[in-house]
């Protein structure tokens, strides 16, 4: 993480943390990124869950569009990331 922190980052951050809603997701995301960012960042978000999942990567490409080097890279962060995906995940299951 230490590669790219930075006060620029910091506030990049501390604005997403600022956001309550769904929809203030969407203003503020449409604002700052092009509709392929959202897209890709959305498609690696849902490869991670597929991956945890259980689920192989030939069905991950059919369902998502994803290539094998973009689940690849994913999975490597799943195994040996910062524990991001992780611990989104365990969150979205405790606000069911």
């Amino acid at each position: 993480m230490n590669k790219f922190r930075n006060e620029n980052t910091d506030l990049l951050f501390n604005s997403i943390l600022t956001l309550k809603t769904l929809d203030e997701c969407y203003d503020f995301f449409e604002d700052i990124c092009t509709v392929k960012e959202i897209q890709s960042i959305a498609q690696r978000v849902m490869v991670a869950k597929m991956l945890k999942e259980g689920r192989v990567y030939s069905d991950i490409v059919t369902e998502t569009g994803a290539s094998t080097a973009t689940i690849s890279r994913v999975n490597r962060s799943l195994n040996y990331g910062n524990d991001g995906y992780t611990f989104v995940f365990d969150r979205l299951e405790e606000s069911k």
